[in-house]
Protein backbone atom coordinates (compact mmCIF):
# COMPACT_ATOMS: atom_id res chain seq x y z
CA UNK A 1 0.00 0.00 0.00
CA UNK A 2 2.87 2.75 0.66
CA UNK A 3 3.01 3.66 -3.41
CA UNK A 4 -0.16 4.90 -2.53
CA UNK A 5 0.25 7.24 0.24
CA UNK A 6 1.33 10.24 -1.66
CA UNK A 7 -1.46 9.76 -4.15
CA UNK A 8 -3.81 9.54 -1.29
CA UNK A 9 -1.78 12.76 0.77
CA UNK A 10 -2.36 14.58 -2.37
CA UNK A 11 -6.03 14.08 -2.70
CA UNK A 12 -6.72 14.72 0.83
CA UNK A 13 -4.98 18.28 0.63
CA UNK A 14 -6.85 19.24 -2.45
CA UNK A 15 -9.63 17.90 -0.59
CA UNK A 16 -9.02 20.21 2.49
CA UNK A 17 -8.21 23.29 0.46
CA UNK A 18 -11.36 23.08 -1.49
CA UNK A 19 -13.44 22.37 2.26
CA UNK A 20 -11.58 25.74 3.38
CA UNK A 21 -12.47 27.63 0.07
CA UNK A 22 -15.70 26.86 0.78
CA UNK A 23 -15.98 27.92 3.93
CA UNK A 24 -13.75 31.32 2.98
CA UNK A 25 -16.43 31.98 0.34
CA UNK A 26 -19.13 31.22 3.25
CA UNK A 27 -17.57 33.80 5.63
CA UNK A 28 -19.44 37.37 5.43
CA UNK A 29 -17.07 40.08 6.11
CA UNK A 30 -19.75 43.01 6.63
CA UNK A 31 -23.09 42.60 8.57
CA UNK A 32 -24.09 46.12 8.55
CA UNK A 33 -27.34 47.85 9.36
CA UNK A 34 -28.86 51.39 8.87
CA UNK A 35 -31.68 53.57 10.12
CA UNK A 36 -32.99 55.49 7.21
CA UNK A 37 -34.19 58.36 8.76
CA UNK A 38 -37.20 60.73 7.03
CA UNK A 39 -35.65 63.48 4.78
CA UNK A 40 -36.61 66.37 6.54
CA UNK A 41 -38.26 64.96 9.28
CA UNK A 42 -37.17 65.07 13.79
CA UNK A 43 -34.68 61.81 13.62
CA UNK A 44 -36.32 58.58 13.91
CA UNK A 45 -36.33 56.95 17.93
CA UNK A 46 -34.70 53.41 17.67
CA UNK A 47 -33.09 50.80 19.38
CA UNK A 48 -30.90 50.33 15.89
CA UNK A 49 -29.63 53.79 16.06
CA UNK A 50 -28.03 52.53 19.15
CA UNK A 51 -24.22 50.95 18.34
CA UNK A 52 -23.88 48.63 21.13
CA UNK A 53 -27.52 47.47 20.58
CA UNK A 54 -26.10 46.31 17.08
CA UNK A 55 -23.30 45.05 18.74
CA UNK A 56 -25.21 42.36 20.54
CA UNK A 57 -27.34 41.48 17.72
CA UNK A 58 -24.78 40.41 15.57
CA UNK A 59 -23.52 43.19 13.20
CA UNK A 60 -20.50 44.19 12.63
CA UNK A 61 -20.44 47.95 11.14
CA UNK A 62 -23.49 50.71 11.40
CA UNK A 63 -24.17 52.71 8.26
CA UNK A 64 -25.17 56.68 9.57
CA UNK A 65 -27.76 57.87 7.51
CA UNK A 66 -29.64 60.86 9.14
CA UNK A 67 -29.02 63.07 5.64
CA UNK A 68 -26.37 65.70 7.41
CA UNK A 69 -23.85 64.39 5.32
CA UNK A 70 -19.92 63.88 6.81
CA UNK A 71 -18.73 65.59 3.90
CA UNK A 72 -21.26 68.51 4.52
CA UNK A 73 -19.56 68.92 7.80
CA UNK A 74 -16.22 70.27 5.80
CA UNK A 75 -15.14 73.77 5.60
CA UNK A 76 -13.02 74.03 2.26
CA UNK A 77 -10.81 76.31 4.55
CA UNK A 78 -8.18 75.33 2.53
CA UNK A 79 -9.29 76.48 -0.64
CA UNK A 80 -10.96 79.47 0.44
CA UNK A 81 -11.37 81.26 3.89
CA UNK A 82 -15.30 82.80 2.84
CA UNK A 83 -16.43 79.62 2.26
CA UNK A 84 -18.39 79.23 5.23
CA UNK A 85 -16.68 82.52 7.13
CA UNK A 86 -15.93 82.37 10.87
CA UNK A 87 -18.92 83.78 13.15
CA UNK A 88 -21.98 83.38 10.50
CA UNK A 89 -24.09 80.98 10.86
CA UNK A 90 -23.44 78.31 8.39
CA UNK A 91 -19.99 77.86 10.03
CA UNK A 92 -22.15 77.56 13.12
CA UNK A 93 -23.84 74.96 11.57
CA UNK A 94 -20.76 73.26 9.77
CA UNK A 95 -18.90 73.14 13.03
CA UNK A 96 -22.47 71.63 14.82
CA UNK A 97 -22.74 69.29 12.23
CA UNK A 98 -18.62 68.21 12.48
CA UNK A 99 -19.06 67.52 16.15
CA UNK A 100 -22.27 64.84 15.64
CA UNK A 101 -19.99 62.91 13.24
CA UNK A 102 -17.08 62.58 15.74
CA UNK A 103 -19.94 61.68 18.44
CA UNK A 104 -21.33 59.28 16.08
CA UNK A 105 -17.75 58.18 14.99
CA UNK A 106 -16.63 57.80 18.66
CA UNK A 107 -19.89 55.80 19.76
CA UNK A 108 -19.48 53.09 17.49
CA UNK A 109 -16.18 52.17 17.66
CA UNK A 110 -16.61 52.05 21.46
CA UNK A 111 -19.09 49.41 21.08
CA UNK A 112 -16.92 47.94 18.51
CA UNK A 113 -18.12 48.26 15.22
CA UNK A 114 -16.98 50.06 12.22
CA UNK A 115 -18.64 53.46 11.21
CA UNK A 116 -19.61 54.34 7.69
CA UNK A 117 -21.35 57.51 6.09
CA UNK A 118 -23.94 57.32 4.13
CA UNK A 119 -23.43 60.09 1.40
CA UNK A 120 -25.08 61.96 -1.79
CA UNK A 121 -23.23 62.99 -4.53
CA UNK A 122 -22.52 65.55 -5.67
CA UNK A 123 -23.44 67.68 -2.54
CA UNK A 124 -21.39 70.99 -2.45
CA UNK A 125 -21.67 74.08 -0.41
CA UNK A 126 -23.95 76.41 -1.61
CA UNK A 127 -21.43 79.72 -1.54
CA UNK A 128 -18.60 77.48 -3.26
CA UNK A 129 -20.95 76.45 -6.32
CA UNK A 130 -21.86 80.38 -6.60
CA UNK A 131 -17.58 81.30 -6.73
CA UNK A 132 -17.23 78.54 -9.17
CA UNK A 133 -20.45 78.45 -11.15
CA UNK A 134 -17.92 78.73 -14.53
CA UNK A 135 -16.36 76.13 -14.08
CA UNK A 136 -17.93 73.48 -12.92
CA UNK A 137 -21.86 73.71 -14.22
CA UNK A 138 -22.93 72.68 -16.90
CA UNK A 139 -25.14 74.13 -20.04
CA UNK A 140 -27.82 73.22 -17.90
CA UNK A 141 -26.76 74.67 -14.59
CA UNK A 142 -26.21 71.36 -13.25
CA UNK A 143 -22.57 70.27 -11.06
CA UNK A 144 -20.56 68.32 -13.85
CA UNK A 145 -18.44 65.52 -13.11
CA UNK A 146 -17.22 65.94 -16.90
CA UNK A 147 -15.56 69.21 -15.76
CA UNK A 148 -12.03 69.43 -13.98
CA UNK A 149 -12.46 71.65 -11.56
CA UNK A 150 -15.18 69.59 -10.21
CA UNK A 151 -13.08 66.94 -10.14
CA UNK A 152 -10.32 68.59 -8.39
CA UNK A 153 -12.82 70.18 -5.61
CA UNK A 154 -13.78 66.45 -4.65
CA UNK A 155 -10.68 65.48 -4.02
CA UNK A 156 -10.36 68.54 -1.99
CA UNK A 157 -13.01 67.57 -0.03
CA UNK A 158 -12.18 64.18 0.41
CA UNK A 159 -8.74 64.90 1.59
CA UNK A 160 -9.92 67.71 4.02
CA UNK A 161 -13.17 65.15 5.01
CA UNK A 162 -10.68 62.45 6.14
CA UNK A 163 -8.00 65.10 7.66
CA UNK A 164 -10.93 65.87 9.73
CA UNK A 165 -12.73 62.83 10.46
CA UNK A 166 -9.57 60.23 10.51
CA UNK A 167 -11.09 57.37 12.67
CA UNK A 168 -14.14 57.34 9.80
CA UNK A 169 -13.58 53.68 8.26
CA UNK A 170 -14.92 54.65 4.98
CA UNK A 171 -18.21 56.05 3.05
CA UNK A 172 -21.24 54.57 1.49
CA UNK A 173 -21.86 56.66 -1.89
CA UNK A 174 -25.36 57.19 -3.73
CA UNK A 175 -25.72 58.35 -6.90
CA UNK A 176 -29.54 59.21 -8.94
CA UNK A 177 -31.20 60.77 -5.63
CA UNK A 178 -29.99 64.00 -4.15
CA UNK A 179 -31.84 64.47 -0.47
CA UNK A 180 -30.44 68.26 0.34
CA UNK A 181 -33.77 68.71 3.01
CA UNK A 182 -31.06 68.28 6.15
CA UNK A 183 -28.02 70.41 4.55
CA UNK A 184 -29.52 73.85 4.50
CA UNK A 185 -26.37 75.64 3.01
CA UNK A 186 -25.25 73.31 0.18
CA UNK A 187 -27.10 72.22 -3.04
CA UNK A 188 -26.44 69.27 -5.43
CA UNK A 189 -27.44 67.08 -7.96
CA UNK A 190 -27.31 63.60 -9.72
CA UNK A 191 -23.53 63.70 -10.80
CA UNK A 192 -24.29 60.37 -13.07
CA UNK A 193 -25.12 63.04 -16.84
CA UNK A 194 -23.47 60.34 -19.47
CA UNK A 195 -24.32 57.15 -17.78
CA UNK A 196 -21.77 54.38 -17.76
CA UNK A 197 -18.45 56.85 -18.41
CA UNK A 198 -20.22 59.15 -15.41
CA UNK A 199 -20.28 56.09 -13.06
CA UNK A 200 -16.54 54.98 -14.35
CA UNK A 201 -15.14 58.24 -13.25
CA UNK A 202 -16.84 58.75 -10.42
CA UNK A 203 -15.68 55.22 -9.26
CA UNK A 204 -11.70 55.62 -10.39
CA UNK A 205 -12.00 59.18 -8.50
CA UNK A 206 -13.15 57.16 -5.21
CA UNK A 207 -11.00 54.27 -5.67
CA UNK A 208 -7.56 56.46 -5.49
CA UNK A 209 -8.66 59.10 -2.95
CA UNK A 210 -10.22 56.84 -0.59
CA UNK A 211 -9.54 53.25 -1.06
CA UNK A 212 -5.62 53.57 -1.83
CA UNK A 213 -4.37 56.67 -1.13
CA UNK A 214 -6.54 56.39 2.83
CA UNK A 215 -7.00 52.83 2.92
CA UNK A 216 -10.93 53.54 3.75
CA UNK A 217 -13.90 51.39 2.84
CA UNK A 218 -16.25 52.96 -0.07
CA UNK A 219 -19.54 51.03 -0.42
CA UNK A 220 -21.25 52.00 -3.91
CA UNK A 221 -24.47 51.65 -4.42
CA UNK A 222 -25.69 50.89 -7.60
CA UNK A 223 -28.92 52.42 -6.75
CA UNK A 224 -29.25 55.25 -9.24
CA UNK A 225 -31.45 55.54 -12.79
CA UNK A 226 -29.96 54.55 -15.94
CA UNK A 227 -29.42 50.30 -15.49
CA UNK A 228 -26.38 50.16 -13.04
CA UNK A 229 -29.24 49.07 -10.51
CA UNK A 230 -30.53 45.93 -12.53
CA UNK A 231 -29.31 45.94 -15.45
CA UNK A 232 -26.23 43.34 -15.79
CA UNK A 233 -24.63 44.33 -19.21
CA UNK A 234 -24.76 48.11 -18.11
CA UNK A 235 -23.23 47.09 -14.38
CA UNK A 236 -20.53 44.87 -15.93
CA UNK A 237 -19.65 47.28 -18.55
CA UNK A 238 -18.89 49.65 -15.52
CA UNK A 239 -17.18 47.38 -13.19
CA UNK A 240 -14.98 45.58 -15.65
CA UNK A 241 -13.06 49.35 -16.25
CA UNK A 242 -12.52 49.44 -12.43
CA UNK A 243 -9.90 47.69 -10.99
CA UNK A 244 -10.97 45.90 -8.04
CA UNK A 245 -9.65 47.03 -4.56
CA UNK A 246 -10.62 45.15 -1.53
CA UNK A 247 -12.01 48.30 -0.07
CA UNK A 248 -14.23 49.06 -3.22
CA UNK A 249 -17.34 46.77 -2.50
CA UNK A 250 -20.80 47.19 -4.41
CA UNK A 251 -23.86 47.57 -2.77
CA UNK A 252 -27.40 46.03 -4.39
CA UNK A 253 -30.64 45.59 -3.36
CA UNK A 254 -31.68 41.86 -3.55
CA UNK A 255 -34.71 43.06 -5.83
CA UNK A 256 -34.10 44.01 -9.53
CA UNK A 257 -35.90 47.29 -8.64
CA UNK A 258 -37.29 48.74 -5.52
CA UNK A 259 -38.34 46.62 -2.00
CA UNK A 260 -41.63 45.19 -3.86
CA UNK A 261 -42.82 41.56 -3.62
CA UNK A 262 -43.25 40.07 -6.91
CA UNK A 263 -40.25 42.28 -8.34
CA UNK A 264 -37.41 39.70 -9.75
CA UNK A 265 -34.12 38.90 -7.47
CA UNK A 266 -31.70 40.98 -8.49
CA UNK A 267 -29.95 39.78 -11.37
CA UNK A 268 -26.68 41.80 -11.47
CA UNK A 269 -25.70 40.12 -7.80
CA UNK A 270 -22.86 37.72 -7.98
CA UNK A 271 -21.19 39.03 -11.08
CA UNK A 272 -18.33 40.73 -12.28
CA UNK A 273 -15.15 40.60 -10.38
CA UNK A 274 -16.04 43.25 -7.24
CA UNK A 275 -16.96 42.47 -3.93
CA UNK A 276 -20.41 43.13 -3.12
CA UNK A 277 -22.84 43.49 -0.57
CA UNK A 278 -26.60 43.32 -0.28
CA UNK A 279 -29.02 45.56 0.60
CA UNK A 280 -32.35 44.43 2.60
CA UNK A 281 -35.33 46.24 3.82
CA UNK A 282 -36.46 45.10 7.14
CA UNK A 283 -39.45 47.61 8.17
CA UNK A 284 -40.88 47.36 4.79
CA UNK A 285 -41.57 51.09 3.04
CA UNK A 286 -44.35 49.77 0.49
CA UNK A 287 -45.63 47.01 3.10
CA UNK A 288 -46.91 48.28 5.92
CA UNK A 289 -43.32 49.94 7.99
CA UNK A 290 -43.85 47.41 10.63
CA UNK A 291 -47.05 48.66 11.90
CA UNK A 292 -49.01 44.33 11.05
CA UNK A 293 -46.74 41.36 10.73
CA UNK A 294 -44.65 40.86 7.80
CA UNK A 295 -41.99 38.77 7.94
CA UNK A 296 -39.79 38.12 5.07
CA UNK A 297 -36.14 36.73 5.99
CA UNK A 298 -37.35 33.57 4.59
CA UNK A 299 -37.90 34.98 0.87
CA UNK A 300 -35.12 37.00 0.91
CA UNK A 301 -32.69 34.02 2.33
CA UNK A 302 -34.38 30.91 0.80
CA UNK A 303 -36.35 32.58 -2.46
CA UNK A 304 -39.85 34.03 -2.35
CA UNK A 305 -42.93 31.92 -2.95
CA UNK A 306 -43.74 34.27 -5.91
CA UNK A 307 -40.61 32.70 -7.65
CA UNK A 308 -41.79 29.52 -7.60
CA UNK A 309 -45.29 29.86 -8.44
CA UNK A 310 -46.59 32.88 -10.74
CA UNK A 311 -43.07 34.64 -11.31
CA UNK A 312 -40.63 31.57 -11.60
CA UNK A 313 -37.13 32.89 -11.65
CA UNK A 314 -33.93 32.09 -14.10
CA UNK A 315 -31.05 31.41 -13.10
CA UNK A 316 -30.34 32.65 -9.10
CA UNK A 317 -33.16 34.03 -6.68
CA UNK A 318 -32.20 33.89 -3.04
CA UNK A 319 -29.23 35.04 -0.67
CA UNK A 320 -28.80 30.77 -0.21
CA UNK A 321 -28.37 30.84 -4.40
CA UNK A 322 -25.10 33.21 -4.38
CA UNK A 323 -24.07 32.27 -0.70
CA UNK A 324 -20.80 30.40 -2.34
CA UNK A 325 -19.93 33.18 -4.50
CA UNK A 326 -16.23 34.46 -4.16
CA UNK A 327 -17.74 38.13 -4.48
CA UNK A 328 -21.00 37.75 -1.97
CA UNK A 329 -19.26 39.62 0.91
CA UNK A 330 -21.86 40.92 3.05
CA UNK A 331 -25.47 42.02 3.79
CA UNK A 332 -26.45 45.26 5.17
CA UNK A 333 -30.22 45.58 6.31
CA UNK A 334 -32.63 48.23 6.40
CA UNK A 335 -33.52 48.14 9.94
CA UNK A 336 -35.57 50.99 10.08
CA UNK A 337 -36.79 53.22 7.48
CA UNK A 338 -37.03 54.12 3.96
CA UNK A 339 -39.80 56.10 2.06
CA UNK A 340 -41.92 58.98 3.77
CA UNK A 341 -43.75 59.70 6.41
CA UNK A 342 -45.74 57.13 8.06
CA UNK A 343 -47.22 54.43 9.32
CA UNK A 344 -45.28 55.73 12.33
CA UNK A 345 -44.70 52.83 15.03
CA UNK A 346 -43.23 53.00 18.64
CA UNK A 347 -42.68 48.72 18.82
CA UNK A 348 -39.96 47.85 16.67
CA UNK A 349 -41.10 43.97 16.94
CA UNK A 350 -41.67 42.93 13.23
CA UNK A 351 -38.25 45.01 12.36
CA UNK A 352 -36.17 43.49 15.14
CA UNK A 353 -37.84 39.81 13.56
CA UNK A 354 -36.70 40.50 10.29
CA UNK A 355 -32.97 42.18 11.03
CA UNK A 356 -32.29 39.55 14.03
CA UNK A 357 -32.82 36.25 11.05
CA UNK A 358 -30.75 38.61 8.77
CA UNK A 359 -27.92 38.89 10.70
CA UNK A 360 -27.68 35.82 12.50
CA UNK A 361 -27.76 34.03 9.02
CA UNK A 362 -25.07 36.67 7.40
CA UNK A 363 -22.94 35.12 10.21
CA UNK A 364 -23.05 31.58 9.35
CA UNK A 365 -24.62 31.40 5.75
CA UNK A 366 -24.27 27.65 5.93
CA UNK A 367 -27.44 27.73 8.30
CA UNK A 368 -30.95 27.04 7.23
CA UNK A 369 -33.26 30.28 7.59
CA UNK A 370 -35.34 28.29 9.96
CA UNK A 371 -32.63 27.98 12.36
CA UNK A 372 -31.63 31.04 12.48
CA UNK A 373 -35.42 32.29 12.93
CA UNK A 374 -35.57 29.61 15.89
CA UNK A 375 -32.67 31.40 17.60
CA UNK A 376 -34.60 34.83 17.19
CA UNK A 377 -37.52 33.23 19.32
CA UNK A 378 -35.22 31.78 21.99
CA UNK A 379 -33.99 35.57 22.40
CA UNK A 380 -37.31 36.49 22.50
CA UNK A 381 -38.65 33.67 24.94
CA UNK A 382 -40.62 32.34 22.86
CA UNK A 383 -41.44 28.80 23.72
CA UNK A 384 -43.47 25.61 23.89
CA UNK A 385 -46.58 25.33 21.94
CA UNK A 386 -45.90 29.55 20.73
CA UNK A 387 -42.94 28.36 18.99
CA UNK A 388 -45.25 26.81 15.98
CA UNK A 389 -47.87 29.29 16.35
CA UNK A 390 -45.35 31.99 16.18
CA UNK A 391 -43.53 30.25 12.95
CA UNK A 392 -46.29 29.77 11.50
CA UNK A 393 -48.22 33.48 11.78
CA UNK A 394 -44.67 35.15 10.58
CA UNK A 395 -44.91 32.53 7.67
CA UNK A 396 -48.56 33.08 6.98
CA UNK A 397 -48.03 37.13 6.99
CA UNK A 398 -45.67 37.00 3.87
CA UNK A 399 -48.27 35.27 1.74
CA UNK A 400 -50.83 37.56 3.25
CA UNK A 401 -49.24 40.41 2.65
CA UNK A 402 -48.50 39.34 -1.17
CA UNK A 403 -51.52 38.90 -2.21
CA UNK A 404 -53.51 41.95 0.00
CA UNK A 405 -51.27 44.43 -1.25
CA UNK A 406 -49.80 43.01 -4.27
CA UNK A 407 -50.90 40.04 -6.34
CA UNK A 408 -50.19 35.98 -6.57
CA UNK A 409 -51.79 36.52 -10.22
CA UNK A 410 -49.58 35.81 -13.34
CA UNK A 411 -51.04 39.15 -14.51
CA UNK A 412 -49.73 41.23 -12.05
CA UNK A 413 -48.10 44.24 -13.63
CA UNK A 414 -44.85 45.31 -11.81
CA UNK A 415 -46.01 49.13 -12.42
CA UNK A 416 -49.51 48.40 -10.34
CA UNK A 417 -47.04 47.81 -6.86
CA UNK A 418 -47.37 51.38 -6.63
CA UNK A 419 -51.25 51.95 -6.12
CA UNK A 420 -50.56 52.07 -2.94
CA UNK A 421 -47.29 52.77 -0.41
CA UNK A 422 -46.26 54.71 2.87
CA UNK A 423 -49.27 55.40 4.30
CA UNK A 424 -51.79 56.09 1.36
CA UNK A 425 -54.35 53.81 -0.27
CA UNK A 426 -55.06 54.61 -3.93
CA UNK A 427 -58.15 54.81 -6.12
CA UNK A 428 -58.89 54.26 -9.35
CA UNK A 429 -59.40 58.00 -10.60
CA UNK A 430 -57.55 57.77 -13.88
CA UNK A 431 -55.86 61.26 -13.81
CA UNK A 432 -52.17 61.07 -13.10
CA UNK A 433 -49.41 63.71 -12.38
CA UNK A 434 -46.22 61.80 -13.47
CA UNK A 435 -44.03 64.44 -12.25
CA UNK A 436 -44.94 64.09 -9.32
CA UNK A 437 -44.85 60.56 -8.39
CA UNK A 438 -48.64 60.40 -7.98
CA UNK A 439 -49.77 57.29 -7.53
CA UNK A 440 -53.56 57.62 -8.31
CA UNK A 441 -53.90 56.12 -11.97
CA UNK A 442 -52.00 52.83 -11.31
CA UNK A 443 -55.13 51.25 -9.83
CA UNK A 444 -57.24 52.50 -13.05
CA UNK A 445 -54.59 50.84 -15.38
CA UNK A 446 -54.70 47.51 -13.70
CA UNK A 447 -58.48 47.35 -13.44
CA UNK A 448 -59.04 48.09 -16.95
CA UNK A 449 -56.44 45.43 -17.75
CA UNK A 450 -58.17 42.83 -15.65
CA UNK A 451 -61.10 43.66 -17.13
CA UNK A 452 -60.28 43.02 -20.45
CA UNK A 453 -59.01 40.14 -19.44
CA UNK A 454 -61.88 39.20 -17.79
CA UNK A 455 -60.03 38.90 -14.29
CA UNK A 456 -61.23 41.82 -12.39
CA UNK A 457 -63.72 39.83 -10.14
CA UNK A 458 -60.71 37.17 -9.48
CA UNK A 459 -58.08 39.85 -8.57
CA UNK A 460 -61.10 41.39 -6.18
CA UNK A 461 -61.81 38.04 -4.73
CA UNK A 462 -57.85 37.73 -4.19
CA UNK A 463 -58.16 40.40 -1.76
CA UNK A 464 -60.66 38.92 0.13
CA UNK A 465 -58.68 35.65 -0.09
CA UNK A 466 -55.39 37.63 1.98
CA UNK A 467 -58.47 38.59 4.53
CA UNK A 468 -58.90 35.09 5.48
CA UNK A 469 -55.08 34.93 5.85
CA UNK A 470 -55.20 37.75 8.24
CA UNK A 471 -57.82 35.80 10.01
CA UNK A 472 -55.76 33.04 10.99
CA UNK A 473 -52.80 35.27 11.83
CA UNK A 474 -54.57 36.72 14.22
CA UNK A 475 -55.99 33.31 15.76
CA UNK A 476 -52.56 32.55 16.16
CA UNK A 477 -51.67 35.40 17.56
CA UNK A 478 -53.84 34.75 20.37
CA UNK A 479 -51.48 31.62 20.92
CA UNK A 480 -48.29 33.58 20.97
CA UNK A 481 -46.44 33.91 24.46
CA UNK A 482 -43.36 36.06 25.14
CA UNK A 483 -40.93 36.91 27.60
CA UNK A 484 -41.63 40.72 27.35
CA UNK A 485 -45.45 41.30 27.88
CA UNK A 486 -45.38 44.58 25.47
CA UNK A 487 -44.19 42.94 22.69
CA UNK A 488 -46.86 39.32 23.32
CA UNK A 489 -49.08 42.38 23.28
CA UNK A 490 -47.89 43.73 19.89
CA UNK A 491 -48.03 40.94 18.34
CA UNK A 492 -51.83 40.81 18.78
CA UNK A 493 -52.91 44.57 17.95
CA UNK A 494 -50.65 44.15 14.90
CA UNK A 495 -52.39 41.45 13.66
CA UNK A 496 -55.70 42.94 14.56
CA UNK A 497 -54.05 45.69 12.41
CA UNK A 498 -53.18 44.21 9.64
CA UNK A 499 -56.37 42.30 9.52
CA UNK A 500 -58.52 45.37 9.32
CA UNK A 501 -56.28 47.11 6.75
CA UNK A 502 -56.80 44.49 4.68
CA UNK A 503 -60.10 43.93 5.19
CA UNK A 504 -60.77 47.97 3.81
CA UNK A 505 -58.83 47.43 1.37
CA UNK A 506 -60.84 44.08 0.10
CA UNK A 507 -64.02 46.41 0.48
CA UNK A 508 -62.56 49.20 -1.28
CA UNK A 509 -61.67 46.88 -4.15
CA UNK A 510 -64.93 45.39 -4.46
CA UNK A 511 -66.61 48.62 -4.46
CA UNK A 512 -64.71 50.12 -7.03
CA UNK A 513 -64.64 47.04 -9.34
CA UNK A 514 -68.81 46.86 -9.33
CA UNK A 515 -68.87 51.32 -9.91
CA UNK A 516 -66.12 50.84 -12.93
CA UNK A 517 -68.60 48.02 -14.57
CA UNK A 518 -71.16 50.74 -13.43
CA UNK A 519 -69.17 53.24 -15.38
CA UNK A 520 -68.45 51.24 -18.18
CA UNK A 521 -72.23 49.84 -19.24
CA UNK A 522 -74.48 52.37 -17.39
CA UNK A 523 -75.94 50.00 -15.18
CA UNK A 524 -74.77 50.37 -11.31
CA UNK A 525 -75.51 47.29 -8.95
CA UNK A 526 -76.88 49.70 -6.36
CA UNK A 527 -78.05 47.16 -3.86
CA UNK A 528 -74.26 45.32 -3.56
CA UNK A 529 -72.51 48.84 -3.52
CA UNK A 530 -74.64 50.01 -0.48
CA UNK A 531 -74.22 46.77 1.53
CA UNK A 532 -70.32 47.23 0.47
CA UNK A 533 -70.24 51.08 1.06
CA UNK A 534 -71.49 50.35 4.95
CA UNK A 535 -69.27 47.44 5.29
CA UNK A 536 -66.48 49.61 4.24
CA UNK A 537 -67.51 52.51 6.88
CA UNK A 538 -67.72 50.02 9.55
CA UNK A 539 -63.91 48.67 8.98
CA UNK A 540 -62.84 52.00 9.36
CA UNK A 541 -64.77 53.19 12.52
CA UNK A 542 -63.13 49.89 13.91
CA UNK A 543 -59.72 50.66 12.63
CA UNK A 544 -59.50 54.01 14.24
CA UNK A 545 -61.19 52.73 17.48
CA UNK A 546 -57.87 50.47 17.73
CA UNK A 547 -55.76 52.80 17.39
CA UNK A 548 -57.53 55.19 19.62
CA UNK A 549 -57.90 52.43 22.12
CA UNK A 550 -53.93 51.34 22.09
CA UNK A 551 -51.23 53.52 22.45
CA UNK A 552 -48.71 50.84 20.71
CA UNK A 553 -50.80 50.42 17.66
CA UNK A 554 -49.00 52.53 15.01
CA UNK A 555 -50.63 55.20 13.24
CA UNK A 556 -53.17 54.57 10.63
CA UNK A 557 -53.31 54.40 6.85
CA UNK A 558 -54.84 57.87 4.56
CA UNK A 559 -57.68 56.67 2.07
CA UNK A 560 -55.50 59.28 -0.59
CA UNK A 561 -52.86 58.55 -3.16
CA UNK A 562 -49.51 59.45 -2.68
CA UNK A 563 -47.96 62.74 -4.29
CA UNK A 564 -44.37 63.53 -4.09
CA UNK A 565 -45.14 67.05 -2.19
CA UNK A 566 -43.86 67.75 0.98
CA UNK A 567 -44.86 68.13 3.88
CA UNK A 568 -48.45 65.90 4.14
CA UNK A 569 -47.44 63.79 -0.07
CA UNK A 570 -50.93 63.40 -0.69
CA UNK A 571 -53.83 65.57 -2.39
CA UNK A 572 -57.69 64.68 -2.69
CA UNK A 573 -57.58 62.07 -4.54
CA UNK A 574 -57.52 57.98 -3.61
CA UNK A 575 -59.57 55.25 -2.64
CA UNK A 576 -61.81 57.47 -0.63
CA UNK A 577 -62.60 59.82 -3.12
CA UNK A 578 -63.35 56.76 -5.56
CA UNK A 579 -65.50 54.77 -3.18
CA UNK A 580 -67.41 58.44 -2.62
CA UNK A 581 -68.06 59.13 -6.23
CA UNK A 582 -70.35 55.79 -6.15
CA UNK A 583 -71.65 56.71 -2.22
CA UNK A 584 -72.96 60.10 -4.26
CA UNK A 585 -74.49 57.49 -6.69
CA UNK A 586 -76.71 55.24 -4.38
CA UNK A 587 -77.62 58.60 -2.45
CA UNK A 588 -79.48 60.26 -5.30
Amino acid sequence: MKPFQPLFLLLLFVQLCFTQSVFAQQKLDHILDMVHHNPGEPLTNSAFTDPAYLKTNGFNGQVINDFTFAHAAVTFDALQKDIFPKGTKERTWVENAAAKVRSNIANAHKAGIKAYYFTDLIVLPKKLVEVYADEILDENGKISLERPKTIELHRLMLDELFQQFPELDGLVIRTGETYLNNVPFHTGNNPITKGEQSHIKLLQLLRDEVCVKRNKKIFYRTWSFGGMHEEPVYYLNVTKNVDPHPNLIFSVKHTKGDYHRTFDFNPTLAIGNHPQVVEVQCQREYEGKGAYPNYVMNGVIEGFEEYATSKPQQGKKSLRDIASSPTFKGVWSWSRGGGWVGPYISNEFWCKVNAFVLSTWAADPSMSEEKAFEQFMDKAGITGSSRQAFRKLSLLSATAVLKGHNSAMQQFDPEWVWWMRDEFLGGINPNTNGAKFDSEGVLYKAFVSYDSMGLLQKAVDEKFEAVKLWHQVVNLSKQVKMKDKADEEYVRLSSNYGLLLHNIIAEGWKIMAIGFQGDKNGKYNTKALAASIANYDKLWQQYRQLKAGNPQVATLYKPNAFVYEAPVYHKEMGMDASVNKYRKLISK
